[in-house]
């Protein structure tokens, strides 16, 4: 990493947030480097397109509608939590994108020209990203700037091994 005329490494820092454990410890990991940095963050994230079983009934039109409302709020809810967390001396700015996920990373990174990605390991769970793909797998290979994944604090269970 080439450090800028001031020192710093990174600028402009995107977190993905999607209200998962993981996806906080990232919120808190890009808070301590945008300190060092003194950086500035954009939280992100993408309203989860309808499930395809949605489109199977004689309803799907009034489902698809219901579940994207729905999808929209949580999404907005989540964002607006995290932008709340986030400490006054910190720059910050929030983008919601109603694309799915994976490619609505990307896009921000290129269009918001971040310079680093701060994300959680997982933010569906286990079954949701073996059925869905993770975007964080997709993001660190896809990704034209260097991503940071960052793990959930570890279960007690976990501590104990």
């Amino acid at each position: 990493m080439i450090r800028d005329t001031v020192g710093r490494m990174f600028e402009n820092v995107l977190v993905a947030v999607d209200g998962s454990d993981d996806a906080e410890q990232a919120r808190l990991q890009a808070v301590d480097l945008a300190r060092a940095e003194h950086a500035r963050i954009t939280l992100f994230t993408a309203v989860q397109p309808p499930p395809p079983t949605i489109y199977a009934s004689a309803s799907s039109a009034a489902l698809a509608t219901t579940f994207a409302q729905e999808a929209r709020a949580e999404a907005e809810t989540i964002l607006r939590s995290a932008a709340e967390r986030m400490p006054k001396d910190v720059s910050v700015s929030t983008v919601l994108s109603s694309e799915p996920p994976r490619p609505a990373v990307i896009k921000q990174i290129e269009e918001g020209h971040h310079d680093l990605v701060v994300m959680g390991s997982r933010g569906l769970g286990e079954l949701g990203s073996v059925l869905l793909g993770s975007v964080s797998h997709h993001v660190l290979h896809h990704s034209p700037v260097p991503v940071l994944v960052v793990h959930g604090a570890p279960s007690v269970s976990a501590r104990r091994r």
